[in-house]
């Protein structure tokens, strides 16, 4: 059904004239009752009925149009939904308590007039083809994967580089110390069931094994970050690594101590990747925001693979 003559219709209605209604739609009278004419021929039914006092809306009329302003409002909500500015900006981040959930919430709180929907996507690939295909408009990811560089069409800000630390229980070797260097990690095993073969975070890890002779393991099947917690808490072999940023909870008697790693200090770096012909204007405003908010990346003293996002 053309909605110019659902307008014109509508127009006619309330005007009670079809000359009048001419005048508001700014088209000749002509143009009004050939869409008129138009309009009946698809419903099948006359809608008006021609008086000296100019046109009245006959019983289909009337039935008609009650459906015909719905019409109208919808095709309003459905062009509003993607107008620029209108819809949510969409924002992709790997879990609700890593350090990209603290950047969106501070972004949050700098522009709550911005309307925003966070998802959680598994891995790199899944977020580079939501971007490419529209379904989000950015997403923060750690690094580009070795030997798979990002498509053309996308660009890439490195915006944080987040410390790592040693979680411990209270029976752990290293729970009284104040930091820990990583050439002392060695010999200690490192329990992070999460790592996932093939995601950008699993290739972080392995480089940091190879570049520093650690011991991580990815045994056992991962139940969350609360069993995470229980297990380091209660078995003195095991340790894990967490991100400094990552926001943790656990039960006041589990004892966990988070140890600061040094000499070099590894880092996880934080990008924010989007498409480059993303006309969104909130995409913009996060860019800004996070530029301004964002510390400068690399770092004396600090360590992160070589394949990761420099820029």
């Amino acid at each position: 059904m053309d909605l110019d003559t659902v307008r014109t219709f509508l127009a006619a209605a309330d005007a009670g004239q079809f000359q009048e209604a001419a005048a508001d739609l700014a088209v000749t009278q002509q143009a009004v009752s050939k869409r008129i004419a138009a309009l009946e021929r698809d419903l099948g039914v006359r809608l008006f009925t021609r008086t000296p006092r100019g046109a009245e809306l006959t019983i289909d009329g009337q039935a008609f149009l009650p459906h015909a302003r719905e019409l109208l409002r919808v095709a309003e909500r459905a062009v509003s939904s993607v107008r620029a500015g209108r819809r949510p900006l969409r924002v992709d981040m790997i879990a609700s308590r890593s350090a990209a959930s603290g950047l969106m919430r501070a972004f949050h709180r700098a522009h709550p007039e911005i309307d925003l929907d966070v998802v959680m996507l598994h891995d790199i690939d899944q977020a580079v083809a939501a971007i490419r295909s529209g379904t989000i408009d950015a997403s923060f990811r750690a690094v580009a994967m070795p030997g798979r560089p990002l498509p053309e069409d996308l660009a890439s800000v490195r915006v944080l580089d987040e410390p790592l630390e040693l979680l411990v229980g209270p029976a752990h070797a290293l729970a009284g110390a104040r930091s820990v260097t990583i050439a002392q990690l060695a010999g200690h095993r490192i329990w992070m069931p999460g790592l996932v073969p093939g995601t950008e975070w699993a290739a972080y890890y392995a480089d940091l094994v190879a570049e520093f002779g650690l011991t991580i393991e990815a045994t056992g099947p991962n139940f969350g970050s609360d069993a995470l917690l229980d297990t380091i808490a209660d078995t003195p072999a095991l340790a894990t690594f967490m991100g400094g940023r990552t926001r943790l909870v656990w039960p006041a008697g589990h004892g966990l101590r988070r140890v600061p790693v040094t000499d070099p200090v590894p880092v996880y770096p934080h990008s924010l990747l989007w498409r480059r012909d993303d006309p969104h204007p909130a995409l913009a405003t996060l860019r800004a925001h996070l530029a301004a908010a964002a510390p400068a990346h690399g770092a004396a003293g600090t360590w992160a693979p070589s394949w990761t996002i420099q820029r």
